[in-house]
């Protein structure tokens, strides 16, 4: 079976896998205390196809004089049962089921959604929200846009959620009042107590830091059997759980190798490890890397997932060593979103010997920014650890979205690919007529799992299709099936030849910075050798390369799927291709062939400034060396607001997209979100609100009304983050603490700034200087663009506060520090009359080369 075949058969196993799934099953029955597995809309009883007695719901509604009840016009063929799905509960009104639980045991809720025409009703119309003792599960959920974005004929939603303290779960359907004619629905609802099985997790990127899970309300988002074979919930260990095949998940073509447990190896539980965790079967199967080291060495193995972003998510990792049975045979390392989540993983040494199962829990946060939609999940063999083999395994994995600090777990409807969309449109345009149609549909319905047959079947011909190979011999596509990537895009015209002709991007960037080949790209990559991976952001993989065979640079390639990508790559030429200035992150060059988008920059030699601060295992600064930086920052910022042509405003200051070079210099980098600010006649941009959340400017948020001090706000959260070695937001710290420019802002004015300071720079800080500093932060944070200072007052600020650090006694120095800063001052701002065309000669040095550039460390997209 060649590797074409193998993609095409995953592709229909995992089609025909999610589209017959067996209904998520309770071991709970009706008559088990606080139990309930009911068939809405049904008129009696019922019995499923898997002999599991469903019960009407008519009794648990609160007010059914909201409601009708309808029956499915049709039946696709990949319901596991007609029982509970071709009935339905309606409401046209907000309506409530209310359930007797008990008040001291967690329970699962799953709700069972098929998106079918029920009467008059149109599926398509169909939002609403789900509510559930006060937390949001749904809000203007879309059944019938979830179920065919992922190719199944019906939703089966799973939470778990906290004891009911007063010992009633109300359960409330609202239609959506943004969509005309909305109606709320619901085919099945189950509700089964289950064990605490979550505990506490560390915080992936915060050494000190944990969340507590068993007090949150969490989502299902995924539970995979890694390594094996899809588990119905009838084979689960008690808490009838569907566990899936872990392989449509893999990143590339690095799937690494399954194993499964003989006869000779027997799991067992330990004492400590309740056996509810994972059914055996999860454990008796895995994932490794495979048997050659030096391949093992220069690549990882990577799940990627589509979530939500702006929720903090919970990753349990379900481990079982079933063919090593030495510490330090097997030592790999786990990262979560290119953070490490954990150095020196060992089976043997947490587990103890060979057999016996474990799992470790971790906590990540995904930032709301546009591209951060994905969670990434790598192994990587600890070579700093010499063990025996260098290989990674795992079991099982299970990924938990946790509720966010107002009790919502809701997230936006997902969006079909582009393949199905063209195969929806390809079916409707070549549909046959009247019942030669239905008949088609039927047959395929039966091979392919229903309505979306068609549009499967089509999608893999379109997959095949476009299948082609590379001048190097590798193979490449243009599409894929997975959402990993998608449909490449390019700004100029693809030719016969293999290249791009000219485009209006590239004429506009002719003479201000260099236009590589692909060619040369490639061999200064070898060809993108995952060996040179050296960060992965929204935008695309971050390449460490080099040009002109000796010039150390960063590569930056896009990402073909992601339309945001087409955006910031012209942005970031049209923004970097005209300024030059030692703050500055240098653009070299760029590259649009093949449908590639291809950034290059100087190496930055220290990275973010984020990781030495809170985000990284390096060591900390010295307070002087942070406030030097947050100088060379506000530097470049001042010129991009006063000494470019036009004032630029940045709009994505933070801590990430501050860089240092190999001596420490400041560089402000990642210009993808820039604007070009008002003209004389204009007092702001109006333009949608984008940036960072923790970061944004509460006035631009309100009004869409960008100024330069929008970055000067951000900049104000910078310092204290500086200050404070926090980020600037944690949602695990209390309601009052998560924003850390409220919460400083509140320290200062009630003078207790000094318990929330870096307790590394304690003692560290002159009085003076100390008070400068967070005096000049606090402005910045004011509420109004119009109280804060320009970023030229910043930079003033701040120098004048270095040399109070340098000379404590400031009440004899102020005079001689005024003229100092303002000579400081006056000669920055000369240098920013330069005119802008010899700048671009004359300050340029690609012989400095960098390290590491705005999104490596943290590939966080915006």
């Amino acid at each position: 079976m060649n590797s074409d075949t193998q993609i095409l058969f995953s592709i229909f196993f995992f089609s025909l896998t999610l589209s017959n799934i067996a209904c998520v099953l309770s071991q709970g029955t009706q008559s088990d205390s606080n139990s309930y597995v009911l068939a809405c809309g049904a008129s009696s009883d019922g019995t499923d196809s898997n002999d599991r007695k469903w019960t009407s719901d008519s009794k648990f509604l609160t007010n059914s004089g909201n409601s009708i009840t309808a029956t499915a016009q049709s039946q696709d063929s990949s319901l596991p049962s007609t029982i509970p799905y071709m009935t339905a509960r309606i409401f046209k009104s907000t309506s409530s089921y209310k359930f007797t639980v008990s008040s001291k045991d967690r329970f699962w809720l799953r709700l069972h959604f098929y998106p079918a025409s029920y009467g008059n009703l149109d599926p398509s119309n169909a939002y609403f929200s789900v509510n559930a003792n006060g937390f949001t599960l749904l809000n203007n959920f879309s059944a019938s846009i979830t179920a065919k974005a992922l190719t199944q004929a019906y939703i089966v939603r799973e939470f778990s959620l906290v004891p009911a303290q007063s010992g009633d779960l109300i359960i409330t359907f609202t239609p959506s009042s943004d969509h005309k004619d909305s109606y709320a629905f619901v085919n099945g609802i189950e509700v089964i107590p289950m064990p605490d099985i979550f505990g506490s997790a560390p915080l992936v990127g915060f050494s000190d830091q944990s969340v507590e899970v068993n007090s949150s309300t969490l989502q299902t988002m995924y539970r995979l059997n890694v390594g094996g074979k899809f588990i119905p919930s009838t084979n689960d260990s008690g808490l009838t759980r569907t566990w899936y095949d872990d392989s449509p998940y893999l990143f590339g073509a690095a799937f690494g190798v399954t194993s499964q447990a003989d006869n000779k190896t027997k799991i067992e539980y330990p004492s400590n490890l309740s056996q509810e965790i994972a059914p055996l079967s999860v454990y008796e199967t895995a994932r490794s890397m495979g048997p050659d080291p030096n391949v093992n060495r220069n690549y990882n193995l990577t799940w990627i997932f589509q979530i939500d972003a702006n929720f903090t998510y919970i990753v349990r990792f379900h481990f079982c060593e079933i063919l090593l049975t030495k510490i330090n045979q097997r030592v790999f390392d786990i990262f979560i979103n290119n953070q490490t989540a954990q150095e020196g993983a060992d089976v043997i040494g947490w587990a103890g010997e060979q057999g016996v199962p474990v799992y470790k829990d971790y906590a990540i946060y995904a930032e709301d920014l546009p591209g951060d939609d994905e969670l990434w999940v790598a192994l990587h063999p600890s070579v700093s650890m010499h063990p025996e083999y260098y290989d990674a395994i795992l079991n099982g994995l299970e990924i938990f979205k946790q509720n966010d600090t107002m009790g919502n777990l809701a997230g936006p409807n997902p969006v079909p690919s582009a393949m199905l969309l063209h195969a929806e449109a390809t079916k409707k345009k070549f549909a046959p007529s009247s019942s030669r149609s239905k008949t088609v549909v039927h047959v395929i319905g039966g091979v392919a799992g229903g309505v979306f047959g068609i549009a499967v079947a089509t999608a893999i011909i379109f997959y095949v299709s476009n299948k082609k190979k590379n001048n190097d011999g590798s193979r490449c596509s243009t599409s894929s099936w997975l959402p990993l990537y998608g449909t490449s895009h390019t700004t100029g015209k693809s030719t016969g030849t293999g290249k791009s002709t000219s485009s209006h991007l590239t004429n506009l960037a002719a003479g201000l910075c260099r236009h590589f080949s692909l060619a040369e790209i490639k061999h200064g990559t070898r060809n993108f050798s995952e060996s040179h991976v050296i960060g992965v952001g929204g935008f695309g993989k971050v390449y460490e390369g080099y040009i002109d065979g000796k010039t150390k640079v960063a590569i930056k390639r896009s990402n073909p799927s992601s339309e945001q990508g087409v955006h910031e790559f012209q942005t970031e030429i049209e923004m970097l291709s005209k300024l030059r200035h030692k703050h500055l992150v240098s653009l070299i060059g760029f590259c649009e062939e093949d449908g590639e988008m291809i950034l290059v920059y100087d190496h930055m030699a220290n990275g973010t400034l984020r990781e030495h601060l809170y985000k990284g295992d390096k060591p900390g600064l010295p307070w002087k060396q942070r406030l030097e930086i947050c100088i060379g920052a506000a530097r470049g910022l001042h010129y991009l607001h006063t000494g470019a042509r036009y004032t630029i405003i940045h709009r994505d200051v933070k801590t990430t997209n501050i860089l240092l070079d190999e001596k420490w210099e400041a560089k402000v980098s990642d210009f993808g979100l820039s604007k070009t600010g008002p003209n004389l006649n204009q007092t702001h941009v109006s333009t949608m609100v984008k940036g960072s959340f923790g970061y944004l400017d509460p006035e631009y948020f309100r009004r869409q009304q960008l100024t330069e001090k929008s970055d000067v706000y951000s900049f104000g959260v910078v310092l204290f983050e500086v200050l404070c070695a926090r980020p600037a937001l944690n949602v695990n710290l209390p309601k009052e603490q998560v924003s850390l420019a409220d919460w400083a802002l509140h320290c200062q004015r009630m003078g207790t700034i000094e318990d929330i300071i870096d307790p590394n720079l304690k003692g560290n800080i002159t009085d003076q200087c100390l008070r400068k500093f967070t005096e000049t932060a606090e402005k910045c944070l004011s509420d109004q663009g119009i109280d804060r200072p320009s970023m030229g007052d910043v930079l003033w600020n701040l120098e004048f506060a270095l040399q109070l650090q340098d000379n404590p006694d400031g009440d004899k120095l102020i005079s001689i520090q005024t003229d100092k800063a303002n000579d400081t001052y006056a000669m920055h701002k000369a240098m920013l009359n330069i005119d802008e065309e010899s700048v671009l000669s004359d300050e340029i040095d690609t012989s400095n080369t960098t390290d590491i550039f705005s999104q490596i460390v943290n590939p966080k997209g915006r």
